[in-house]
């Protein structure tokens, strides 16, 4: 992990087209301005771990559907007339 020290204002670049921006120091808490190319995702982590969580959960349900259509309808290539 990089760690740095940042003044209301300052920035830092990564990968030439994203720029984070100190806007705002409070107490505790920071706020941060970016700036970056549309296609790319920027979300919370909190909000980025739920969501991949998700994502697990409906793929392990689409496999024990799955398994259980093929359990019914059998694993054999339908025969030819």
């Amino acid at each position: 992990m990089l760690y740095l020290t940042r003044k209301i204002g300052e920035s830092i670049v990564i990968n030439d087209n994203i720029i984070v921006s100190v806007v705002e120091v409070r107490g505790k808490s920071i706020k941060l301005g970016f700036t970056f190319p549309p296609n790319v995702s920027v979300l919370r982590e909190e909000l980025y771990r739920r969501i991949q969580e998700e994502n697990r959960a409906a793929a392990e349900s689409a496999e024990e559907l799955i398994s259980g259509m093929r359990d019914r309808i059998g694993d054999e290539p339908p025969k030819e007339d």
